[in-house]
């Protein structure tokens, strides 16, 4: 079936030369190389070419214009090829029709007023400056130009004039600059003060006051420069406190040899800029210093710039404590009480931000170095014993307290003779927060004074407060020892390992076995081991009781061995590791006192030791110990020969 209409190839192999889309790129490029880069010169030879060449350039620049009216170009190079055509007039008609559908266009007016310079028309140049400054007077290009224009004149009144209208709108710093400027070049020093006395009043800043004080300086009026340093200060206020106008006038003072002045400037400065605009101020004392000054005077710019970088970063972090501890200790070493005083005064101000004791353990030391210096250094006893107690009203008792600072304040008073508060402070700090360092620096100020009613009293708080607390019961009991209160001690031993919470009562309970002992009292020794191993069947407690065991009874092996022997049969279900622990100290003890029969005993019960390996929860395989008792492979064996009975009957029934 065949379609008429359609198309056939015939033959579709490649042609023998390849056109690639780099080839037909270079052969356009060049193409476009080969035209010519400009329009063929044009000679003209008579008047009427040269009126019909105008015509057409006329009517060209016209159309253009028409199509864009706004745009300042096309005007400009009308009106700049009219200007070649020596025709002058046509050039303004076309400058105005630009001005009125633009007057803005800055550009438009300087080419207008340039063209009737470079034509010396001077008085149209005049007059179009005049006309721009007018309609556009905060353009300070315009009025630069102008000025420039009756200046290169030697106009000077008339550049004075226009530099006076200027100042009328208050133009920017190099405005008022460059009518100083040219005073100065006259000679005119006079009218360029007057002109710097309207300067500062239209820019107050810092940078006018410092170059009308160097522009005195430059005429040798030494004091009216320090004078306007002076004004100044006194005329910005809080804003002259900038390090750059306190560096100028400091600097200034310096250069003419006044250099206590410049000290005193420099101090002045110091105390009322801001420390955080300060840096160079820093930078510039401390080389001044080590320029003219002594050691302290330079140890004192060093401190200075230390107290501002303390300031600066605590800016950041009023409650990083580690910084105001550097900056307290730098002041205490400075020696200035009122300052350091200060300081501490802000630093603890600064309270932790939550009632938790870790955010406040780094904080109360703020308050204790403040007691120790109030006492120790500043002398000033009330102070101290007040700084005490807005520190104690500063805790938050019923959360938490630190029993160093109501052991300090306690210690305190005490070295005031004041006893009777010492005590009440005590009290005090039991009834709020009860700690057991408390307890024990009360008790110890009792024992001291040798009031032991007094710390039967305390001790017996400390122990309805805190019955669970082993070395309360222990000291306790060793007072009372000590006392040659054997009957009270033993009760007081009685009653703390009857007590059903105990902290360590493995401690109490060897206290309590340590003091029979040392009475000499064997027996009941021997009954407080065997009402301990009714508690706990701990291998620790065997060991020590056939310790104690074996040396009652003046080294005997063989009264020793049968509490090993109940030990061992005591320990049997406990942890393998235990049961080893007392083999081992068995076989030590037949090695040194028993034979070999009963060694060889102690060796037939000694585990036999296997590693395994197991894999643990993160999936790694890993070796192990396993002891395996005789009486376990006993057992095994057994139960391997059963099952080899059982097997070997199931096969006879089949």
């Amino acid at each position: 079936m065949s379609f008429s209409g359609q198309s056939k190839v015939k033959n579709k192999s490649a042609a023998p030369v390849q056109i690639t889309a780099e080839q037909i790129l270079r052969v356009a490029n060049e193409s476009q190389q080969a035209l010519p880069k400009s329009a063929p010169k044009q000679t003209i030879t008579d008047v009427e070419e040269l009126e019909d060449y105008r015509l057409r350039k006329r009517q060209q620049f016209e159309t253009s214009v028409n199509r864009n009216l706004k745009t300042a170009a096309v005007y400009l190079k009308y009106a700049a090829w009219e200007e070649s055509q020596k025709d002058l007039t046509r050039a303004r008609s076309i400058f105005e029709r630009a001005l009125d559908m633009n007057y803005r266009e800055i550009v438009l007016w300087i080419k207008y007023a340039e063209m009737e310079m470079r034509n010396k028309n001077i008085n149209l140049a005049r007059n179009v400056w005049d006309r721009a400054v007018s309609l556009l007077p905060r353009v300070s290009q315009l009025w630069f130009k102008f000025t420039f224009m009756e200046d290169m004149l030697g106009n000077y009144p008339a550049a004075r004039a226009i530099f006076e209208r200027w100042m009328q709108w208050k133009p920017e710093p190099q405005a008022w600059n460059s009518f100083i400027k040219f005073e100065l070049r006259l000679n005119l020093a006079d009218k360029a003060r007057d002109i710097f006395e309207r300067y500062i009043l239209v820019h107050p800043y810092i940078k006018t006051w410092i170059k009308y004080s160097k522009f005195e300086e430059k005429l040798g009026n030494i004091e009216n420069a320090r004078n306007i340093f002076k004004r100044a200060i006194e005329f910005l206020g809080e804003d002259a406190n900038d390090e750059q106008l306190f560096i100028a006038f400091a600097k200034f003072e310096e250069k003419y040899k006044e250099v206590e002045r410049a000290r005193i400037i420099y101090k002045y400065a110091i105390d009322h800029v801001p420390k955080n605009k300060a840096k160079e101020l820093f930078e510039t004392f401390t080389n001044f210093e080590k320029q003219q000054g002594d050691r302290i005077g330079i140890e004192d710019v060093v401190i200075g710039k230390k107290r501002f970088q303390y300031e600066e970063e605590l800016k950041k972090n009023p409650k990083n404590y580690d910084i105001w501890f550097d900056y307290l200790k730098m002041e205490e070493i400075n020696g200035e009480i009122t300052k350091t005083r200060e300081i501490y005064e802000r630093s603890i101000g600064n309270l932790p931000p939550t009632k938790e004791k870790k955010h406040w353990k780094r904080y109360i030391y703020l308050w204790i170095n403040y007691a120790l210096f109030e006492e120790l250094i500043s002398k000033d006893i009330d102070r101290t014993r007040q700084v005490y107690k807005e520190c104690i009203k500063s805790i938050p008792h019923e959360v938490f307290s630190f029993s160093k600072i109501w052991i300090m304040y306690s210690s305190f008073e005490i070295r005031q003779l004041n006893l009777d508060i010492a005590r009440k402070i005590y009290g005090q700090a039991i009834g709020r927060h009860p700690k057991s360092k408390i307890f024990d620096s009360y008790i110890h100020l009792e024992i001291e004074l040798g009031n032991f009613e007094n710390v039967r009293s305390i001790y017996g708080k400390y122990l309805e407060l805190m019955p669970d607390n082993c070395e309360a019961w222990s000291k306790f009991a060793q007072l009372e020892t000590e006392l040659g209160e054997i009957d009270r001690a033993r009760a007081i031993f009685e009653i703390a390992v009857q007590q059903p919470n105990l902290d360590r009562p493995e401690v109490i309970w060897k206290d309590y076995i340590d003091f029979e002992i040392e009475q000499q009292q064997y027996k009941n020794a021997e009954k407080l081991y065997r009402r301990l191993l009714e508690k706990t069947n701990h291998v620790k407690v065997w060991l020590g009781f056939v310790k104690f065991i074996h040396s009652s009874n003046g080294g005997v092996a063989s009264l020793t061995r049968p509490f090993y022997q109940e030990a061992h049969k005591s320990l049997q279900n406990s942890d393998k590791e235990e049961r080893l622990i007392l083999l081992e100290n068995w076989k030590e003890f037949e090695q040194n006192f028993g034979d070999q029969e009963s060694l060889d005993q102690v060796l037939k019960k000694i585990p036999q030791r296997i590693i395994k390996k197991r894999t643990n929860q993160d999936g790694i395989t890993e070796e192990y110990f396993e002891y395996i008792f005789p009486e376990e492979q006993t057992q095994s064996t057994t139960s391997k020969l059963l099952e080899a009975a059982q097997r070997w009957k199931k096969s006879k029934q089949q």
